[in-house]
């Protein structure tokens, strides 16, 4: 069985590496002004992050959506 995942960029990639990578490059402040979720914006915090992107899946493609878009300008 060959695997279709090498060409995924995010294969590989943990939710809670994704969120830590955002809030590194662009702060919460800024990440809550790209993607409106509370979970951002009022005290925010990578755990309470997680829980509600694993909640949500419109959100956490946007998160997905927002980190290869940042990765491809570095």
């Amino acid at each position: 069985m060959t695997s279709t995942q090498h060409n995924n960029p995010l294969h590989g990639v943990t939710l809670e590496a994704i969120v830590t990578y955002l809030v590194d490059y662009y702060g919460w402040e800024a990440l809550a002004e790209r993607i409106p979720v509370n979970c951002f914006s009022h005290d925010p915090s990578i755990k309470s992050s997680l829980k509600f992107l694993r909640k949500t899946q419109w959100a956490r493609d946007k998160v997905e959506s927002l980190y290869l878009a940042s990765i491809k300008k570095t």
